[in-house]
């Protein structure tokens, strides 16, 4: 992949404003279905984010907001890459904690990259 090919990086930015947007719809369907139950809200969101990310390459939020969840050859993330990154990212710190590319430790261990479409 030449230099021109490659994803561009995001900024914290619209990373936020997609996992806000994420949430805000796991938290309508828990408080439709589930009662508002909080295991049940994190339980949609991750089903959510696992489901659309391994399937499509972004969630709601990223699709909205013009993101892209790539394996950091670029190609899409997949199912495998997309469930270590569902489980690490809904345990909060890994998401928050960067290395010194950007990149959070959920994003690293995972071996993907988000991408402006």
């Amino acid at each position: 992949m030449t230099t021109a090919d490659q994803p561009r990086e995001t900024h914290w930015g619209r990373r936020v404003g997609a996992l806000a947007i994420d949430w805000l719809i796991a938290s309508a369907i828990s408080a439709g279905f589930f009662d508002y139950h909080p295991l049940a809200t994190v339980g949609v969101f991750a089903a959510m984010t696992f489901l659309l990310v391994g399937t499509l390459g972004s969630s709601i939020g990223h699709r909205l907001l013009g993101l892209r969840v790539r394996a950091g050859s670029g190609d899409p993330a997949g199912p495998l890459r997309a469930l270590v990154r569902t489980v690490l990212l809904c345990l909060v710190i890994p998401a928050v904690v960067t290395g010194p590319d950007g990149r959070a430790v959920h994003d690293r261990a995972a071996g993907t990259i988000i991408s402006r479409n």
